[in-house]
């Protein structure tokens, strides 16, 4: 695992644009997972800004969604899916056919997951996860508990993500499950990436990274992973520094 500290959260979502940039540059028919929520949005605005100089072409690329609230569909807009669309897919006018996202609202949930799992392998696996963290650990909505072998599944939420949750959303929406890419699929992304800003993330990204690997810490299993990049900034890092030193 590499650690990368920057200044702020400008200079990490630049640095997470610049690193799926080199990915693409290199293989234009690379598959990427991209998260919805605060995290990701300074890298796609980045991102957004290099493919409109020229500098990133996204028309080989395939891109899957992370995650999503059980019981949204796509035209909800407190879904994640909603929100990719509108700060990543829409503005690049990237088509259906390069996007598989899950439907949790469909009646199977179970085959849902079957089809991402399928899809992914199908398309070779992910090159690039981009991942946040949650305040309980979690990765995408892998509640601490979630065995770090589960691919694609489906499962009840915590209070907290629950909780949090509520400041996406443009009323107050009740959301108990959620449905989500695997821990699995993070170990095997040939390049994991987690992003983290703010003071509100340095005491569990201290656990994740300082503290034992544990399923009871989702993102611990980045202690694991050879290949993985985490992006913070000193306020996310200024815990894991203290250990450190």
């Amino acid at each position: 695992m590499e650690l990368q500290l920057y200044k702020n959260y400008e200079e990490i979502s630049w640095a997470a644009a610049y690193l799926v940039l080199q990915q693409v540059q290199r293989k234009p028919d690379s598959l990427i997972c991209f998260p919805s929520g605060e995290s990701p949005t300074g890298m796609f605005k980045q991102l957004v800004k290099f493919a409109q100089e020229g500098s990133i072409d996204f028309s080989q690329t395939n891109f899957v969604g992370l995650d999503e609230w059980v019981g949204m569909d796509k035209t909800d807009e407190n879904s994640c899916t909603y929100f990719l669309n509108k700060h990543f897919f829409e503005p690049l006018n990237i088509p259906a056919s390069q996007i598989h996202f899950f439907n949790a609202a469909a009646d199977n949930l179970d085959a849902e997951c079957n089809k991402m799992n399928n899809h992914i392998s199908q398309l070779g696996g992910l090159d690039i996860m981009v991942v946040g963290i949650g305040l309980n650990g979690h990765i995408g909505l892998n509640e601490p508990g979630t065995d770090f072998k589960t691919y694609a599944h489906h499962s009840p939420l915590e209070p907290i993500t629950a909780t949090v949750a509520q400041k996406y959303f443009k009323q107050e929406t009740i959301v108990t499950e959620g449905i989500t890419l695997g821990l699995r699929h993070l170990a095997e992304s040939k390049t994991p990436v987690l992003i983290a800003s703010g003071t509100k993330k340095a005491d569990i990204m201290a656990k994740a990274l300082n503290g034992p690997v544990t399923i009871d810490v989702p993102a611990s299993i980045l202690q694991t992973l050879q290949n993985a990049q985490v992006f913070l900034d000193h306020d996310a890092a200024q815990k894991l520094l203290t250990h450190q030193s």
